[in-house]
């Protein structure tokens, strides 16, 4: 027979091997990839709507700590502490805990997880009783910077766990 008649093609190669479709297991991973990301964003969120109520509570003590600066009334900054740090608390804390103490009791409670007692052993101790005093009776500046920094300091950390 001659090779010229005999009827052969030349040689195929397969395709190279694409991308696309996935195997199985891409897809699985791809699914707990994502799946991981929602639950990361959800946790974001999640602790963003928590500190809520912190990140306004800062923003007017930093209001409250200007009108002081700028020669307001330390009688009326007292008043104003006692009612924000009150308020901030309520929101981390069940209102049956918190909304009856007074005096030591709450004083002691707004210590806790707070390093060197700066309320009960501390400036923050004027918390309780700077709103009630007379005004020419307040002149201890350093006493009333103590305060503001106790307070910044209550608002800025956050409860010890199981206190809510």
């Amino acid at each position: 027979m001659d090779p010229e008649q005999i009827p052969l093609r030349d040689l195929h190669l397969p395709e190279a091997i694409g991308l696309w479709p996935l195997a199985p297991g891409w897809w699985v991973l791809i699914g707990l990839a994502a799946a991981g990301l929602v639950y990361l964003l959800y946790r974001r969120i999640q602790r963003w709507r928590w500190n809520a109520a912190r990140r306004l509570a800062l923003r007017e003590f930093a209001r409250l700590q200007r009108e002081f600066e700028q020669g307001a009334d330390p009688i009326v900054l007292g008043k104003e502490l006692s009612e924000l740090v009150r308020r901030s608390m309520l929101a981390y804390a069940p209102r049956s805990e918190v909304a009856g103490l007074t005096g030591d009791a709450w004083l002691r409670w707004l210590d806790r997880g707070l390093e060197n007692a700066p309320f009960t052993a501390g400036a923050g101790k004027s918390l309780e009783s700077l709103p009630y005093q007379r005004p020419e009776k307040v002149a201890d500046e350093a006493n009333i910077a103590g305060l503001l920094e106790a307070v910044r300091q209550r608002l800025k950390t956050p409860l010890p766990e199981g206190s809510n």
